[in-house]
């Protein structure tokens, strides 16, 4: 009889603990198509955004586990033709100076070479909220080429803005240049930077050779890591690098500037991850944890396509400071929560 009673408690006990875990976790993909997604939290909300094409839709959750259930609006459309009115990709929100502004990617036609990076302005306390303002194309007027996926950081005081472009007109290849900001975050204070091109072999895997996709990601000490993504996305090996800035560095400054020579993020086949990339990063509702969103294909030679989805999971960091993202979750497999997330 006390055998049978603590065969049926342990029972239930594996039960119980199983449905909690059901309960309380998710699995990736979050979202059926994503590409480039970001993630910035303020507040207590989650403020989430992917590449449209046409348009520039903000999610709004506090809980990014079920992001897929998040209020969503289209924040701004693009024009039928002209300036900025093709192939907006990569929008970034950032709160700066007590306002909203939205970074993002557009051309004037289907020619990719116009390509350029655009600001919008919302005084609103709620983005979903108020008016946004088009400030205009954001450029270094002495290098007005093919520019893309601008991403903002603060460090010491200033606003710095890094992206991804061509060296000049005719060269295609992308590389990664910084600017510090002026006073008003819709212009550059310095004229542009080079701190970054592909120099490893799976940085050049497709033609021409890639960096893109630059995210800032600073540990607890205060050390500021720059992820990108390198190759081509319309390759299975698109991956992320990185590159680490000299304690007490200046960002402009090409040679404080130190690039790893392995990826930290790779494809994982068994896993349905193809092309992992174009990153951003969270840290859990309590602030304990570490997450990295990024897109990926679930299978081969899907290119840089809408079937590319987001993903999320929590990474952890090395002895030495340095980020580790471990390998692309299963998808479909279950991942507890994010630590203090609720309902």
């Amino acid at each position: 009889m006390y055998i049978k009673t603590f065969s049926f408690l342990l029972l239930l006990q594996i039960s119980l603990s199983v449905s909690c875990f059901a309960q309380n976790s998710f699995t990736n993909p979050l979202l059926k198509s994503g590409p480039d997604p970001w993630v910035i939290q303020r507040k207590g909300i989650y403020y989430y955004m992917h590449t449209e094409g046409n348009k520039i839709v903000l999610y709004q959750t506090k809980t990014l586990s079920k992001l897929n259930t998040a209020t969503k609006k289209v924040v701004y459309s693009a024009p039928e033709s002209g300036t900025g009115s093709k192939n907006i990709w990569a929008p970034e929100l950032h709160y700066l100076k007590d306002k909203w502004y939205l970074y993002y990617t557009a051309g004037s036609s289907p020619d990719l070479a116009t390509q350029r990076m655009y600001v919008l302005e919302n005084t609103h306390e709620d983005p979903l909220q108020g008016t946004w303002v088009n400030k205009g194309q954001i450029k270094d007027d002495q290098a007005d080429f093919f520019a893309i996926d601008a991403t903002v950081f603060q460090y010491k005081g200033a606003n710095y803005m890094i992206w991804s472009g061509h060296t000049s007109k005719s060269n295609q290849d992308q590389h990664l240049y910084i600017a510090r900001l002026a006073a008003e975050p819709w212009k550059m204070a310095t004229p542009r930077v080079e701190i970054a091109k592909p120099a490893y072999e799976w940085e050049k895997i497709g033609i021409p050779d890639v960096n893109e996709g630059p995210e800032i990601l600073i540990n607890k000490k205060g050390a500021v890591f720059l992820v990108y993504s390198a190759s081509g996305c319309w390759t299975d090996d698109y991956a992320l690098g990185m590159l680490m800035l000299k304690e007490n560095g200046n960002p402009l400054n090409p040679a404080h500037w130190t690039k790893s020579a392995q990826p930290v993020f790779t494809k994982s086949a068994e896993n349905g991850a193809y092309g992992p990339g174009h990153n951003g990063f969270f840290k859990s509702p309590d602030g304990k944890e570490d997450w990295i969103i990024y897109h990926a294909n679930a299978n081969p030679g899907l290119q840089c396509s809408n079937e590319r989805n987001p993903r999320m999971q929590k990474f952890s960091w090395n002895a030495d400071g340095t980020p580790n993202f471990g390998v692309p979750v299963k998808i479909n497999t279950p991942i507890l929560n994010p630590s203090g997330e609720k309902d």
